[in-house]
């Protein structure tokens, strides 16, 4: 089993200073802390905050003017059995991309490539959500050993949660740490790109079946010019599918991330896909692929994932 990175494992930072600045409301914490491997064992975890979503703030009021409630979040505005589907089944999008340049920093904005440069060979979700996220991925991916598929994760590393034993006719990796890389076994290439820095995609047009990206879309201070890469990089009808939890490095994720909740985070990913290429995806859609609580009540890592194919 690969260990854990319990440093990692918390969206609960302070948003960057000017992001703090910009709101007027008080924050609530929106993801869950998991402390050092020593404190969970004296029993140091904490339970997660009850979020406060907060998206009709950060694009100004135009959010809640079109949610059912007038002043409520998108995330209690969503209900049914799935809520995660129903934030996309009527997203009312507002004319023009809602978030300021200023939701995208980070509280750290040091080097990516400085604080990636040690390898990590650990994971980032716990094995329920792993699983979860692997099963996604069988039943979404081209038939293993199909020898004219191609697969591109982004935001690689040394696992990529693929099927055990998937093959395809191509799997390539792109990610910043090139150890890491080296290690994972289901990729047939990989490069080395710090996508917050050099958005574009180092592929030739059209040459892909799917796109995944395995809990790093907090990460992206530029998801625009990213989704946009990703839909020329894709084949005509193919997909992209983003996958998250309420796990990450906090001073890393961007401010926007890390001063909203789960269902608020499926809300910004599905404007990713909305905005970048107009009427170039299909509406995007969402699923709660949460593992199921244990029979004695305890609750893994939430895992969500968010997907859209390239109109053909």
């Amino acid at each position: 089993m690969a260990a854990r990175q319990t440093a990692s494992a918390c969206c609960t930072a302070p948003a960057s200073r000017a992001f703090a600045a910009s709101t007027t409301a008080p924050r609530r914490k929106a993801c869950s802390w998991r402390p050092a491997a020593a404190e969970q064992q004296a029993g140091g975890a904490a339970a997660p905050a009850r979020r406060r979503g907060l998206l009709q703030l950060l694009a100004g009021g135009m959010l809640a003017a079109g949610l059912p409630g007038g002043s409520r979040s998108v995330a209690s505005a969503a209900t049914g059995v799935d809520q995660a589907a129903a934030v996309l089944e009527a997203p009312n999008w507002p004319e023009e991309f809602p978030f300021k340049p200023e939701f995208f920093q980070r509280y750290d904005e040091s080097s990516d490539a400085a604080f990636y440069e040690t390898p990590r060979y650990v994971t980032h979700i716990d094995d329920g959500a792993i699983k979860a996220l692997t099963q996604f991925y069988a039943e979404s991916f081209p038939a293993s050993g199909s020898k004219d598929a191609a697969l591109l994760d982004i935001c690689s590393s040394w696992i990529s949660h693929y099927p055990d034993g998937y093959t395809a006719g191509r799997v390539a990796g792109l990610g910043m740490n090139e150890a890491e890389l080296a290690r994972n076994k289901q990729l047939t290439e990989y490069a080395v790109r710090d996508l917050n820095e050099d958005p574009s995609l180092p592929y030739e047009d059209n040459s892909f079946d799917m796109i995944t990206n395995a809990v790093s879309v907090d990460y992206l201070a530029k998801p625009i010019e990213v989704f946009r890469e990703m839909h020329r990089c894709l084949k005509p009808g193919g997909t992209a599918i983003m996958s998250f939890s309420n796990r990450c490095f906090p001073t890393k994720a961007i401010a926007m991330w890390t001063s909203t909740g789960d269902l608020d985070h499926i809300w910004i990913v599905g404007s990713y896909f909305h905005y970048s290429v107009p009427g170039g995806f299909t509406a995007p859609q969402a699923k709660d692929i949460s593992p199921r609580p244990s029979l004695l009540g305890r609750k893994g890592d939430p895992m969500y994932v968010v997907f859209a194919r390239k109109a053909a």
